[in-house]
């Protein structure tokens, strides 16, 4: 909750539309119809519970979990804190990402940009807050991308982000991005966004502070899960 407030209206000047003419993909997949709501059972938001007894020890680690040689690529490290819309950290949630190579390319049968695959890349991890809300992981920072959207349209450099609750059907789905992209303004996807602030809350700022010397770069990405202050997520329901 966000103090003592439950429901939170989607304000459609910062969420991105369903229907976004610029990102030709959604003209064929927006609703047309008004969509329709369903419930979770309790099931579904009672468990399974995550531990860190379910992770491996490589887990969070993407330049080494695929193959243990080491990735290609510019060593980077991304940490933050999840919390709730009050500022209250959230424990114990399950952070997946996943991403391209440093060549831009994905680790998928349907993916055939020119550029070469990794063969010490998968592109996927996951990790747990812990008890303070706090997470990392380490990767190579993914390549920019071509994709066929109208002429001579990229994807800026971008890692997906997938946050579990208590149970498999609480999850949430976003985007982080690396400060000083030059490709933001010309990104058709990012730029489905609105609201300039709203697409702020996605970039991941530089932090040295953070940065291992002589070994990788750090960007701190911070998620908040509701409320005013929320990250913008692509799946998250009205009032949610």
């Amino acid at each position: 909750m966000d103090g003592v407030r439950e429901y939170h209206q989607r304000d459609r000047r910062r969420h991105p539309p369903a229907l976004t003419p610029d990102y030709k993909t959604t003209v064929a997949r927006s609703p047309r119809l008004p969509l329709l709501s369903v419930e979770n059972s309790l099931s579904e938001i009672t468990g399974p519970a995550f531990s860190h007894a379910a992770l491996g020890p490589l887990d969070h680690d993407l330049i080494h979990n695929y193959t243990g040689e080491g990735a290609v690529g510019e060593r980077t490290v991304v940490h933050g804190r999840v919390t709730d819309g009050s500022g209250r950290p959230v424990p114990n949630a399950l952070l997946e990402v996943w991403q391209a190579n440093a060549g831009g390319r994905y680790r998928h049968v349907k993916d055939g940009y020119l550029a070469p695959l990794d063969p010490n890349f998968g592109g996927c991890g996951r990790c747990l807050t812990d008890a303070d809300g706090f997470y990392f992981f380490r990767t190579v920072k993914p390549g920019a991308y071509p994709f066929r959207n109208y002429s001579n349209s990229w994807r800026m450099a971008h890692i997906h982000v997938s946050i579990f609750g208590a149970g498999l059907a609480q999850r949430l789905i976003t985007q982080m991005y690396f400060e000083g992209d030059p490709l933001r303004a010309q990104d058709p996807i990012a730029q489905t966004v609105p609201d300039a602030a709203a697409l702020d809350r996605l970039v991941a700022p530089l932090d040295l502070d953070a940065s291992v010397p002589l070994g990788a770069l750090a960007y701190r990405f911070d998620i908040v899960l509701r409320g005013r202050r929320q990250t913008l997520f692509e799946n998250k329901l009205e009032g949610a």
